[in-house]
């Protein structure tokens, strides 16, 4: 097993990697809307659901890898009313349309909107 660690997404907040390589496959830990330069949260779904992605690119490509080759992706939204805006923009960068599990959750890590955790291929 390999931990990945980048500087282009937020660090770990508890006794975790932000991902693990395991073979010929990448664990990504579920990415908040934090933005790693700055430490803020941007307002509102949208916004929120872009920083998630790109946390999520950003661990992937310190992996070796990226968002074309994500087999499956788990998303944690904190509103099931943002599900239609959170989609407009996780299909822009999951293209590849991976196996994908959506679910509304009582509370986020930092009151954020959305979390999105994915395995890719390296």
């Amino acid at each position: 097993m390999t931990v990945i660690s980048t500087k282009n997404a937020p660090a770990a907040i508890g006794p975790y990697s932000q991902g693990m390589i395991v073979g010929s496959l990448v664990f990504c830990s579920g990415q908040i809307p934090v933005d790693p330069a700055t430490g803020n949260i941007p307002e509102g779904i949208t916004a929120q659901a872009e920083r998630s992605c790109k946390n999520v690119a950003a661990v992937l490509e310190a992996a070796g890898s990226d968002l074309t080759k994500v087999i499956k992706t788990t998303c944690f939204i904190a509103d099931m009313a943002d599900f239609t805006a959170f989609n407009v923009v996780y299909g822009k960068y999951f293209t590849g349309k991976p196996a994908r599990s959506c679910c509304a959750v009582k509370t986020l890590p930092k009151n954020v909107l959305c979390e999105i955790e994915a395995i890719a291929e390296l």
